[in-house]
């Protein structure tokens, strides 16, 4: 679906600024209690201002599919991605949601827990049996069933790149996400084999606010990199 997508996006002239360091998605936040969450008067500003050519993900965490459906119509988006626990309490995006979103592609983020990436492909299977499968997979840092909607992502924390790598594959395309910036973003698409990244903290001035300085050093070093990796 991406191969470089810039989260947590606020304003429109950061979009038009990430569109042209060559992102080719960029996510706008709906969780409550994010310091990156938009209004909708201000989520359909910032997507007026993308490029027809780059994506616009909505990010959602715990939300109902209709409340969902009803702000992808209204910016509009171009695909959802769950951000909610997998299951067992909390903020929680069930693999029926995939059915209910249907026919807007879902990206589903997962963790990378201590016995790998067993939960995602369990609740990838789930969403295949009901009909729709997420169209891509984005592995973030691994949290607790207890963490709040608002602090699932942007956090800065690192994914093992490594044990990524060992865990298999997810039979969906695989991004990497969690604390990538542009001194390690090259690195992690080497060591992980992810086919794409996502990155939302190691770009800011502050939450919210993108660097155009870091952006444009990330698209660059991320495209070189995944660019050696399709070789």
């Amino acid at each position: 679906m991406f191969h470089v997508k810039v989260c947590g996006v606020t304003s429109a002239a950061d979009a038009r600024m990430v569109a042209t360091a060559g992102a080719d998605a960029i996510g706008l936040n709906f969780v409550a209690g994010s310091p990156r969450c938009l209004s909708l008067e201000t989520a359909c500003e910032v997507a007026a201002a993308v490029p027809e050519q780059v994506l616009v993900v909505g990010v959602f965490a715990g939300t109902p599919a209709e409340e969902i459906k009803r702000i992808a119509a209204a910016v509009p988006l171009d695909a959802v991605q769950l951000h909610g626990h997998l299951s067992d309490g909390g903020v929680v995006d069930p693999p029926e949601r995939c059915a209910e979103l249907a026919p807007l592609p879902v990206i589903r983020a997962v963790r990378l827990e201590a016995d790998g990436l067993v939960a995602a492909r369990e609740w990838i299977a789930a969403a295949r049996a009901l009909g729709h499968a997420p169209a891509m997979a984005v592995v973030d840092a691994a949290v607790t069933a207890a963490t709040a909607a608002g602090q699932l992502g942007g956090t800065g924390a690192t994914v093992d790149w490594a044990r990524l790598a060992a865990a298999g594959d997810l039979g969906i395309p695989v991004a990497v996400a969690g604390g990538l910036s542009p001194g390690n973003v090259a690195e992690a698409v080497s060591v992980s084999r992810a086919e794409a990244v996502d990155t939302a903290s190691g770009v800011e001035l502050a939450p919210g606010r993108k660097d155009p300085a870091k952006v444009g050093q990330f698209c660059a070093a991320a495209t070189a990199a995944l660019a050696r990796k399709a070789r």
